[in-house]
């Protein structure tokens, strides 16, 4: 097949898939406790848009469906939808600059550093907001970019940065952070039930505050990203190689790893820890649409929007009107598929 029609191909399946997307956007957003239909949801959202709304006649919706659709079940949606675009995107893009399979957006020690952040936030009471975030999103990316930027200075050599003393490094100050939270759990046991909820990930108190901060930095960095799809490809064949190629590895990587500490730390920011995202979605895309990280990059952030939706839409629904934190239920369908990777890898080292 040639680079013309498998390009055509790409095209066309990336274009199925976000309507894909678009269409299951407005379905889930009529799924809940007030019975919505897919007509009425559809024209709530269209009436918002300058110059579509006069030819939809919205009279006969009442005006809390509007509230619940537009200023409940959207802002939601949309949040998850971003965030599993950033995890996803960031997943792949660590599993093919450590050149590891079950690489995942935490492995440098992000998800540890945010809920210390957090844990803090909700230890001190600060629930106040500030610049459309809670204090608890606040700290938590700040630790989350404190913690980015103490594994890079352990793990660096002169100007390098060997990709296992980074990873030992992330899991080092991981560990360290962890034990921090536990002790401000004991020493606040009133407290630990929000900590413990914060941590399992959530996309319940979702804005559109949040949508509007987090939508520009995944976007922009997934973009930037792309741009680097090509070096990604030749670090996969190995760093010598890219060198040869004309990639200056090191300097990549850290720019890589600046974009997606970024994205993580604010995604996390917004959402607590929700795993597995990042792990298996770049697999299950990379299983659809081949390795090259041009076609997985995009593909990904469309998976891991879809993926999240569905994730967050049973988080909500499936026990309603009770909720379960959404990482519970990534966890669910993740575990098992780490499991698989490890018995695969476990295999193959025997061969």
């Amino acid at each position: 097949m040639s680079f013309i029609e498998k390009k055509s191909q790409y095209n066309t399946l990336f274009i199925g898939i976000l309507i894909a997307l678009v269409t299951l956007v407005i379905y889930v957003s009529t799924l809940g406790v007030a019975n919505i239909s897919f007509l009425d949801s559809l024209k709530i959202m269209l009436e918002r848009i300058p110059g579509l709304g006069r030819y939809f006649s919205t009279e006969e919706i009442p005006n809390t469906h509007r509230v619940i659709v537009w200023q409940i079940r959207l802002p939601r949606i949309f949040l998850a939808a971003i965030v599993g675009m950033g995890l996803s995107v960031v997943g792949a893009t660590f599993q093919g600059m450590f050149k590891n399979p079950m690489a995942d957006p935490y492995v440098i020690g992000v998800s540890s550093g945010a809920a210390l952040g957090a844990t803090i936030a909700i230890v001190l009471g600060l629930s106040r907001f500030t610049g459309g975030l809670g204090y608890v999103n606040l700290l938590a990316f700040i630790g989350a970019i404190v913690t980015v930027t103490l594994v890079y200075n352990i793990a660096r050599i002169g100007n390098k940065v060997p990709t296992i003393t980074l990873l030992l490094a992330g899991i080092a100050v991981s560990a360290l952070l962890s034990s921090i939270i536990s002790v401000l759990m004991i020493f606040n046991r009133d407290k630990i039930e929000s900590i413990v909820f914060w941590t399992m990930g959530s996309v319940a108190a979702a804005s559109w505050k949040h949508v509007f901060t987090l939508l520009p930095i995944v976007l922009v960095g997934t973009l930037l990203i792309i741009c680097y799809a090509r070096d990604l490809n030749l670090l996969m064949v190995g760093d010598d190689t890219a060198k040869n190629l004309g990639v200056e590895v090191d300097k990549t990587k850290r720019v890589l790893l600046v974009i997606s500490s970024v994205i993580i730390a604010f995604s996390v920011s917004v959402s607590g820890i929700i795993g597995f995202v990042g792990l298996i979605i770049p697999h299950a895309i990379r299983m659809l649409v081949g390795p090259d990280h041009r076609v997985l990059i995009p593909f990904s952030a469309l998976g891991g929007a879809i993926f999240l939706i569905l994730t967050d839409t049973l988080a909500r629904t499936i026990i309603a009107p009770t909720e379960i934190p959404v990482g519970a239920v990534t966890a669910i369908f993740g575990s098992p598929y780490f499991i698989y990777l490890l018995y695969k890898t476990k295999k193959k080292v025997i061969q």
